[in-house]
């Protein structure tokens, strides 16, 4: 399951992974390769299952390395123009390649605000389906070995090489994230090279996510502990309030969870909308949770979201009229829990779920409606 890298609760999931491997931290005075430097080899898993190295891309004219990632907003704007260069370019001698660089236990929920995936491995593939990379995708998370070598800063990080595999360009892939592009800087760098000129301007700088080096893991863990210490209150609601509620008459995203204690999958599920929670509350979003628990059951309901840290806002049904309930929450709530709402300000609802939720789908339907770029 992705994007379930971080605890909320030892009495809800499994504790963090320790971290075994290698660790470089965030080198002191880390400098990109300089221009005319050899390009450091590698052995990099790719999402299609094969493994990659330099003499894979050996008949290549000109060689583009860009390290890239799944959760940065930098990234993602720059996927479709990435593609677009691979499509115009691969029948003229040159190669692409992608590298994440980022250790995913190093990233944190915060950072997550613009992405329905982590920077985990199997995210990346996930990712790579559902835009149709058409080109390698590599994971250097795992020891960082690579990103080191190559000195890389941020995502995206573009690095071209020439046929001997000297370094002629690095930098930005263009000046703009968003806006219109002015300056092609790959693009000019790769027509020069090919045409046998001199590279026009061979550094820029480079615009993005900072690379997410392992040491960065203690950082994320940190703010979970900060996270977990946070007040964590339950009021009651009615059905008036209920039916204010999902009108939805604000600026944010309402995500609407309605659970009970008897409910083994609702209380299973409980620490993905606390994710959720963290990867989006800076933005125009709300996380309200409904139980449907019998007003005696109140301090039972208050441990559970407690051990599970739900510090979003938490109600606890009071109503003798379920039907009544059921009719001013949403019509087409056929009555079982748990029930998921997606509801967007002015009320109209983009996703609903009877049942246990998967967790990509509603972090899809949130990103959808935020964006995915600052």
């Amino acid at each position: 399951m992705i994007q379930r890298a971080f605890p909320i609760a030892l009495s809800c999931i499994l504790a963090l992974t320790l971290w075994t491997g290698p660790a470089f931290g965030d080198p002191a005075g880390l400098k990109p390769l300089p221009i005319g430097a050899d390009a450091p080899d590698f052995s990099l898993p790719g999402v299609d299952g094969k493994t990659y190295s330099l003499k894979d891309f050996a008949s290549a004219k000109v060689l583009v390395v860009v390290f890239t990632c799944n959760h940065c907003p930098t990234a993602q704007a720059y996927e479709a123009r990435i593609q677009k260069f691979h499509n115009d370019y691969k029948d003229k001698g040159v190669a692409l390649v992608a590298i994440s660089p980022n250790d995913p236990l190093a990233v944190r929920l915060d950072e997550l605000g613009y992405t329905d995936l982590d920077d985990s491995f199997e995210a990346m593939k996930i990712r790579a389906k559902d835009h149709k990379f058409t080109y390698p995708y590599l994971y250097d998370g795992e020891t960082q070995k690579t990103s080191l070598a190559y000195g890389v800063l941020a995502t995206p990080h573009v690095f071209v090489f020439d046929g001997a595999r000297k370094l002629r360009y690095v930098g930005r892939f263009d000046d703009a994230e968003v806006k219109e592009v002015k300056s092609h800087d790959t693009l000019n760098a790769v027509d020069a090279l090919l045409a046998g000129k001199p590279v026009p301007v061979e550094t820029t700088r480079v615009r993005g996510c900072s690379t997410k080096w392992s040491d960065k893991r203690e950082n994320a863990k940190q703010s979970l502990a900060k996270w977990d210490a946070e007040l964590v209150s339950l009021a009651t609601i009615d059905e008036e309030a209920v039916k204010k509620l999902v009108k939805n008459d604000t600026d944010k995203l309402l995500v609407v969870n309605l659970w009970a204690t008897w409910c083994g999958p609702c209380v299973a599920e409980l620490p993905e909308f606390v994710t959720m929670n963290r990867m989006y509350r800076k933005r125009p979003f709300q996380l309200v949770t409904i139980s449907l628990d019998k007003p005696e059951k109140r301090k039972d309901v208050l441990k559970v979201l407690k051990d599970c840290h739900s510090s979003g806002q938490n109600f606890l049904l009071h109503s003798d009229d379920l039907d009544k309930f059921a009719e001013s929450l949403d019509t087409e709530w056929p009555g079982p829990v748990p029930y998921t709402l997606v509801i967007a300000p002015g009320g109209k609802v983009l996703y609903r779920k009877t049942g246990e939720i998967e967790p990509l789908d509603v972090k899809r339907a949130i990103v959808e409606h935020l964006g995915r770029t600052y």
